[in-house]
């Protein structure tokens, strides 16, 4: 039997085996008990005493380690809270045993053999579980040639956790070399035997003295710059890293160990987890029917996992996309299967498919995520921006009206913000359009939110294709920021803000600080293992049509306020009547069946005065137009 082997069956003994240890120290405490009172020379007289009093002990003392559930267990696990209940069970066995010896054995038992046999047992029976507990531990630090030798970066309360799961749990394939821990009060510590060996700056170092293959990060409260530095020392160091969830992530998902992957541009971003009003939102889906355009979207199809926990009567997922649409099917059925999932196709611009939908299926609640999105894509195709955002947008807020939908509500986003493309301003004029509806029945409300990591055509997406290929990444300016969420947090404070509503809000969700996408860039460099300009090389393309610099989450006419929620802002901007855009969207009609960019322009102007048109939008205007009206509709565009 090998040492691995002899730990695992001296960790996991049976209670027979335990009875019969217990039995042997039992009678040896006696022995040993009589031979310190007798200076090793026990009389002849003392040993028919002893005689007698020795199967008392060992029966009545193991009933008693029976009675507290000392008889069992697996010993390795040994902690100081079994000191408490070994002393208790030898206090016991002792005062059960004394009236009982002092009654069968003969006169002039000695007094004092009941304290040392107290003193003796209590130190044996802590004294074998120790040195088990001791033997286990010792055989694991033998390294199996599978084991990566790792370091925990972070000697904290996940770090000291994760230490212990890894000791415990075999099958992981990493061995614990020491900590790695920032705080310099922690320098030289050993935590459970496994010694803070130094601090960030000095990882590669470390790395090369003790053959490090493997650095896991154990910091969740990490800052996206804490998380930055942290995995550029593991890059000069040379050595694999890994993260691992907070705490409170690890209690839901049942192990820590389990959780550690690899790092993620998220874990760079330095985001907390939303704090939803679990309470609010269930009372809002719970037993409703939830209705979800351009459902097989990124953000549709995140709601749709989102609105699932909230224990739904049933999910419709509207969407035009076929392919899509048949794949969320089957994850719904697989992930939710308690909760019905009905997978309709349509077009947002057909009001009788709409309709058929909602006799269909009855639904209270919309939440409206189609939406065409890609900024330069959107200049190219002016006309179909509007036919989509637009007049598909208002033709489904009608026909939720129409059919009594209590909650309407639709994903914005900040390009909407005095918008500089056509993408930016479709949506605000559907902002616009939607809460012009307001009229006590439907809640119409909008939430607008910045770019989503991981979305469909995510610029994380076409960064990590171009690092695979060997690079270069391509920027469009240095000076170029965004703000950046995860689906799952943008989709929770979406069903969040609907529950504040009560018709006519611009919900703004929480963005924290913008992120400079060249630093997204070299962030992802890294998290590929490769080094930013040596390996990939960075390269600047220049600004693309309709496209901003910085992006704004409210604009100078509009006021802020606090909701119940710090994430969730509500603000309220220049608004306009149901008449007056009722008109609009009709003169919008129009100008889409005569596809008269110009046109188009100057009515976007006139709905949103903030809109500043791209000067690609305005070139292909006025090369369609006569000199002298191009500098009419030029001044035009220029002064609203």
């Amino acid at each position: 039997m090998n040492q691995r082997h002899s730990a695992n069956w001296l960790g996991r003994m049976s209670r027979p085996l335990i009875w019969t240890i217990h039995g042997g120290i039992f009678a040896f405490s006696g022995i040993a008990a009589f031979l310190l009172r007798f200076d090793l020379s026990i009389p002849r007289e003392e040993i028919v005493q002893m005689a007698y009093a020795l199967p008392v002990w060992v029966v009545l003392k193991s009933i008693a380690f029976r009675a507290v559930k000392l008889d069992r267990g697996w010993w390795q696990f040994v902690s100081l809270d079994d000191v408490p209940r070994l002393v208790v069970a030898n206090m016991i066995g002792s005062l059960l045993a004394a009236p009982v010896v002092l009654w069968i054995t003969p006169p002039g038992f000695p007094r004092s053999i009941y304290f040392v046999d107290l003193l003796v047992c209590s130190f044996l029976t802590g004294g074998v579980r120790l040195a088990v507990h001791t033997f286990v531990e010792a055989s694991k630090l033998h390294v199996s040639a599978d084991k990566s030798r790792t370091l925990i970066y972070g000697a904290g309360d996940t770090g000291v956790s994760l230490l212990a799961e890894i000791r415990r749990a075999s099958t992981l394939p990493y061995h614990a070399v020491g900590f790695i821990d920032d705080n310099p009060q922690k320098a030289g510590l050993a935590i459970h035997g496994a010694k803070v060996l130094g601090n960030g700056e000095g990882l590669a170092a470390v790395a090369k003295r003790h053959q490090i293959d493997t650095v896991l990060i154990a910091v969740p409260s990490a800052s996206s710059e804490q998380m930055v530095q942290m995995v550029c020392r593991c890059q000069q160091a040379r050595v694999s890293f890994k993260t691992v969830l907070g705490l409170g992530e690890v209690i839901e998902r049942n192990g820590l160990a389990k959780q550690i992957r690899d790092v993620a541009v998220e874990d760079l971003l330095g985001r907390r987890p939303v704090q939803l009003d679990v309470a609010a939102i269930t009372e809002k889906l719970e037993g409703k029917v939830v209705l979800v355009t351009g459902a097989a979207g990124s953000i549709g199809s995140e709601l749709c996992r989102q609105i699932a926990r909230f224990r739904p009567e049933a999910i419709v997922g509207y969407e035009i996309s076929e392919t899509a649409l048949f794949h969320l099917d089957l994850e719904m059925k697989e992930r939710f299967p308690g909760v019905p999932f009905y997978p309709v196709m349509g077009s947002i611009q057909e009001p009788r498919r709409l309709s058929e939908v909602m006799d269909g299926y009855r639904p209270s609640i919309l939440y409206h995520a189609a939406a065409y999105k890609h900024v330069p894509m959107m200049e190219a195709n002016p006309f179909e921006a509007l036919e989509n955002n637009v007049l598909g947008t208002y033709a489904t807020a009608l026909v939720s009206e129409e059919h009594g939908i209590e909650d309407f509500v639709m994903i914005s986003t900040d390009k909407a913000v005095r918008p500089t493309s056509i993408m930016g301003a479709t949506k605000r004029v559907a902002e616009l359009a939607v809460n012009s509806l307001q009229n006590g029945r439907t809640r119409f409300e909008s939430v607008r939110f910045g770019n989503v990591l991981g979305s469909n055509g995510s610029v994380v997406a076409l960064f990590k294709q171009q690092i695979a290929a060997g690079g270069p990444v391509r920027v469009t300016h240095p000076d170029m920021q965004r703000y950046f969420m995860t689906i799952p947090e943008a989709s929770q404070l979406v069903l969040l803000a609907s529950t504040m509503g009560i018709g006519g809000e611009i919900f703004v969700l929480d963005m924290g600080e913008p992120v400079k996408i060249v630093d997204l860039a070299r962030n992802l460099i890294l998290l590929s293992g490769l080094r930013p300009d040596d390996d990939i090389r960075i390269e600047f393309t220049g600004v693309r049509p309709g496209e901003k610099l910085n992006e704004e989450l409210r604009a100078i006419e509009e006021s802020t306020a606090p909701t119940r929620h710090e994430k969730v802002k509500v603000f309220v901007g220049p608004s306009v009547g149901y008449e007056e855009m009722r008109e609009h969207i009709e003169t919008l009609r129009q100008v889409c069946a005569a596809r008269d960019v110009a046109d188009l322009i100057l009515r976007f102007k006139e709905i949103v005065p903030e809109y500043n048109p791209s000067s690609h939008v305005l070139r292909r205007a006025l090369a369609h137009v006569g000199p002298r009206e191009q500098k009419r509709r030029a001044a035009m565009a220029a002064t609203g």
